[in-house]
């Protein structure tokens, strides 16, 4: 990568990571500009930032040698991506409301090259109504995401959707922004927006155990990127999983089913909801606070359960703000169809993909599948192939039941 990147640093905690950052943009050949708010030269210093650059630090959008040749413009333009990091929820709703009051701002508002934000708040910021218009708004003018992830915060006893992505998967993402072709924004399924689930959730025991299961994320990360590349603005919830993001998708990362429904609830509302994911059925009812530990003569813990929220069942029965396609995966090993055309009625989904993933099919972490497509109107099976080849048919067919029906959100 041998472009030009312009960093903007916004007033977050997450600011130091910013600095790492730069180093990696900079490892990938890139020349890193950085401008810092007000906000985020409490967190970091334009000492430390242009040490790292070895370029200039901007700070000031009245500065009087900068504004005699127009700086803010010369720096919006002169740039081949603009990265966020942290996008905080404040620069977010300024983003989007078109505010332009200082630097960093004012260049966004002045630029006509690609921008990725890394959002990084408290999880009830990242959640509020308020962020999640501004980020849909945000999307919906073309401007990319990456995370934010679950985990623990700065603040003691706080944890949930809302950690900044680390450096080098916001380096990655870049290299992807800027190495790829513009999209056209073209193909059937331009201007909707997919909502894509993929891969296991991880429901912790204790602090090093978890319940999960063998879910690659393979199919749902494919089904991502079909999407994207039938022109779809795409959301992708993903699990723990050790893929690559799909370019041009944004990426949610979570652990557990409940921060699962809560990053999906968020990123309504869709025009297709395709609930890829293999989600834990239950979870610890209580999760030990330290690991557990075997004690010779002593009886192995009883790990009382309960039942984790049914993504696809709750959003199916939405309304308003129901997808105008849920589809739904059925991963039996047993009576495949059978089962599948339950899951659909009970689950209220229109369709259910359905797949035998009994040990011997080799298709939990492989990369074949053969599926069944359950309808309304019957079942529809398709030859074994490749999961790519499964997720472009899926899209293929959503896409013209979308055009047949004729239903934006």
């Amino acid at each position: 990568m041998t472009q030009r990147v312009l960093l903007i640093i916004g007033g977050g905690i997450a600011a130091y990571k910013s600095l790492d950052l730069i180093r990696r943009l900079r490892e990938r050949g890139a020349n890193v500009r950085v401008v810092l708010t007000r906000a985020a030269q409490e967190f970091v210093t334009p000492l430390a930032a242009g040490a790292l650059s070895n370029d200039r630090v901007f700070t000031d959008l009245f500065d009087l040698d900068d504004e005699r040749e127009i700086g803010h413009i010369r720096l919006a333009r002169d740039t081949d991506l603009i990265i966020v990091a942290p996008a905080t929820a404040d620069l977010l709703a300024k983003m989007a409301t078109g505010q332009a009051n200082d630097l960093a701002t004012a260049v966004l508002l002045a630029t006509d090259k690609p921008v990725l934000a890394a959002p990084a708040m408290n999880p009830r910021m990242w959640s509020h109504p308020a962020t999640r218009r501004n980020v849909r708004q945000l999307e919906a003018d073309g401007i990319a995401f990456i995370g934010p992830k679950a985990g623990e915060m700065a603040e003691r006893g706080e944890a949930g959707i809302g950690r900044m992505a680390e450096p080098i998967e916001i380096a990655d993402t870049a290299t992807q922004l800027l190495t790829e072709r513009p999209s056209s924004k073209t193909g059937p399924l331009a201007g909707r927006h997919v909502l894509v689930t993929s891969g296991p959730t991880h429901e912790p025991i204790d602090p090093v155990r978890y319940i999960a299961n063998r879910s690659s994320g393979k199919q749902g990360h494919a089904i991502a990127a079909a999407a994207a590349a039938a022109g779809a603005r795409v959301t992708l919830v993903s699990g723990p999983v050790t893929l690559a993001d799909p370019p041009g998708v944004a990426i949610i990362k979570v652990q557990t089913a409940a921060e699962m429904l809560a990053a999906v609830e968020g990123a309504l509302p869709a025009d297709i909801a395709i609930f890829a994911a293999a989600v834990a059925d239950w979870r610890v009812a209580t999760t030990a606070g330290q690991k557990l530990k075997k004690t010779k003569g002593s009886a192995a813990p009883t790990l009382a359960l309960t039942e984790n929220p049914d993504i696809l069942k709750g959003i199916a029965a939405r309304s308003p703000r129901r997808p105008a396609l849920v589809i739904g995966f059925a991963a039996e090993t047993e009576s495949v169809l059978a089962h599948a055309q339950k899951k659909r009625t009970a689950k209220s989904a229109d369709w259910i993909v359905a797949n035998d993933v009994s040990p011997a099919t080799g298709t939990f972490g492989g990369d074949w599948n053969t599926v069944h497509l359950v309808t309304a109107e019957g079942v529809t099976s398709w030859p074994p192939q490749s999961k790519d080849e499964v997720a472009r048919l899926l899209i293929e067919e959503a896409a013209g039941w979308l055009a047949a029906h004729q239903t934006e959100v």
